[in-house]
């Protein structure tokens, strides 16, 4: 995917010079209110509602969990993880997070073709996963967990990431968020919160296939060499442990003495120690151009000074 901009109608305004289109969505939803049976319940819902809108308004037979779903803030949906498959009436088994609610549609959980699409699509997610959950800052508030919890998923029928090979390193780069992409479901959330929700432009996904991951828009290596502000709406979002904020990483309910996220992984990136102001190239630029009265002595004028390459200090 490249970093270069690119001409979209819609795209949200970005603070940097970044390909727009790697958080926008397709528009989704009806054109107006409609009243959907969700196992046999009558449900009503506003205009560009969803599916999964009007599953969250009664009590479902079956669960639907919707991994990639956030439901606010402009965030997706991506419809990327497919465990919120459902059948229609009308349209057969469909993504609940992302198809329109249509007047008139009845919608089942609990037949057998969605059921089977969703616990697949579970078992998918969990064997591109680390699993170690008693090392996770996440465990016991994980997304991911509480699914395979609600699923009854003993063991992923296609196996699990021990099996397959090496793990990716950790990025322990920042001083403030913590990345696992072992853990890393795709889901985009951050992507969105990143770029439509913050408009920071810092996250984008790269790569295709299996060596699909979460990367910068910059090109960077790591978290601390992006443009990364230190928000932390990325980690807020995640549904897993794959994004983390900073001294909670190894807040698990169940520690293990001597095991802990980061040997469980067995290799890290580490900061290299140089001190980051929370802001952008750009955006520091752009207060400094506003300054009526800018000063070569950012001791004096109390201006974060920062030489673009090796890093500043706060005076």
């Amino acid at each position: 995917m490249s970093s270069e901009p690119h001409e979209t109608a819609d795209a949200p305004p970005l603070t940097e010079e970044i390909a727009p289109g790697t958080a926008t969505d397709p528009p989704v939803g009806g054109d107006g209110p409609a009243t959907v049976t969700v196992d046999g319940t009558k449900v009503s819902v506003g205009a560009d509602a969803t599916l999964i809108d009007a599953i969250e308004g009664v009590e479902p037979e079956e669960s639907v969990p919707a991994l990639c779903h956030y439901g606010r803030e402009d965030i997706g949906p991506r419809s990327e993880c497919r465990t919120c498959m459902v059948e229609t009436d009308a349209h057969g088994v469909v993504p609940a997070c992302s198809f329109p609610a249509e007047d008139g549609l009845t919608v089942r959980t609990d037949a057998g073709a969605a059921s089977e699409a969703r616990d697949v699509n579970l078992d998918l997610v969990l064997s591109d996963h680390n699993l170690r959950c008693t090392t996770c800052g996440k465990n016991g508030r994980c997304e991911l967990q509480d699914a395979a919890i609600e699923q009854e998923v003993e063991e992923p029928r296609y196996g699990v990431l021990d099996d397959r090979g090496e793990y990716e390193p950790l990025d322990d780069t920042s001083s403030f968020i913590q990345i696992d992409r072992n853990k890393c479901i795709l889901c985009n959330r951050c992507v969105d919160a990143c770029n439509d929700v913050q408009v920071e432009g810092v996250l984008r996904m790269e790569g295709s296939g299996q060596d699909t991951r979460i990367g910068f828009q910059s090109d960077a290596d790591t978290m601390e060499d992006s443009a990364c502000v230190s928000c932390g709406h990325c980690a807020t979002v995640c549904p897993t442990g794959s994004l983390v904020e900073k001294g909670i990483e190894d807040a698990t309910t169940i520690p293990l003495p001597g095991f802990n996220q980061k040997n469980s992984v067995g290799t890290a990136y580490e900061s290299s120690g140089t001190t980051k102001g929370p802001m952008t190239p750009k955006k520091r630029e752009e207060r400094e151009t506003d300054d009526p009265s800018p000063s070569d002595d950012a001791t004096a004028t109390d201006v974060w000074d920062d030489d673009g390459a090796s890093g500043g200090d706060w005076p």
